[in-house]
């Protein structure tokens, strides 16, 4: 008995100098930097084009449309949160997107901003979910990140309460190990279009989609599909392959890769409404299809040289098929 109360000591004190270590002493990610971001009009056009058509902030910390074809955001919503993702789809918890517009991050200095984005640690110390992909953020060029802050201090303030994340356990906990040190990087020029492309399906965090997933793991090839997502209505939309195998995009040409975007253009394109049981994608389509064309080419050029993947993928299937 003597042998097991020692055993059982030694035990609880582990745990509970584990659960003090994950909770009080992480994340470890740093203070914020000491920055200020100019706000010029080239660096806000270009966080512009970048939350919107690139890194798709605005996609996000949106509420989005479902009864249209791509879920298109709600403009009324632009950057004031209110999205929902929880336990049905597969999450640890519920969360609700924040609000990024003036109205919530005024009081916020720009390196605190900047370390949210790139590290995944709030303002408070509190480690954010990667539903936001800082990993990826924080492989992306400095200048890129100034971009996206000095566009957000544009946004017109919009007042919004939305619920406070509730994570289950041991995620309340293993939260803290998630944030990230940075790994900043310059970006590639246009003269290496695989590196740029590399760069640009990085910012985009396609990976994230475009992988098939497990308990928040990488488990399938890169880019090769077959990650499942539930609609309201029930229905199953799943991630397409795109490697360059002809299951997915092996068959593609540049021109052709270009012009499935762009098919989505505000200039040709009306959002079409879409019925429960009818064919529907999270693929945010319109927001992409504003991507420069040199953008969207050199994704392609990157998605090329990556490894093939024999995966034909069944994009959609019905809630209640006939």
């Amino acid at each position: 008995m003597r042998y097991l109360s020692i055993v059982v000591g030694i035990l609880l004190f582990t745990i509970l100098g584990l659960t003090t270590y994950l909770k009080f002493l992480l994340p470890n990610a740093g203070p914020p930097p000491d920055i200020t971001v100019e706000l010029t009009d080239e660096r806000i056009e270009h966080g512009r084009y970048l939350a919107n058509h690139v890194m798709l902030c605005m996609d996000c910390h949106a509420v989005r449309d479902f009864s249209l074809f791509g879920g298109p955001p709600n403009p009324e919503s632009h950057g004031s949160g209110g999205e929902y993702f929880g336990r049905e789809m597969g999450l640890p918890g519920e969360f609700v997107t924040p609000n990024l517009t003036p109205a919530a991050l005024g009081d916020w200095t720009d390196g605190e901003i900047f370390r949210a984005i790139v590290s995944g640690v709030s303002r408070d110390g509190t480690a954010l979910f990667p539903l936001m992909p800082y990993p990826h953020y924080s492989q992306l060029d400095e200048e890129d990140i100034y971009a996206v802050i000095a566009y957000l201090r544009t946004l017109d303030p919009v007042e919004t309460t939305h619920p406070a994340r509730e994570l289950d356990f041991p995620v309340s906990l293993l939260i803290n190990t998630m944030p990230v040190k940075p790994q900043m990087q310059s970006r590639p020029g246009y003269d290496d279009p695989v590196s740029y492309g590399r760069y640009l399906i990085t910012a985009a965090a396609c990976t994230d989609c475009h992988t098939r997933m497990e308990r928040g793991q990488y488990v399938g090839t890169p880019y090769g599909g077959g990650n499942e997502y539930i609609m309201p209505d029930g229905s199953v939309v799943r991630a397409a392959n795109i490697t360059p195998h002809e299951t997915g995009i092996g068959n593609w040409s540049r021109e052709q890769f270009i012009a499935r975007f762009k098919a989505f253009s505000k200039e040709t394109y009306t959002p079409r409404r879409v019925e429960p049981g009818q064919f529907q994608t999270i693929m945010p389509w319109p927001m992409y299809a504003e991507m420069d064309e040199e953008d969207l080419g050199a994704i392609y050029e990157y998605l090329q040289t990556i490894t093939p993947a024999d995966n034909r993928v069944v994009l959609f299937s019905p809630a209640n098929p006939e």
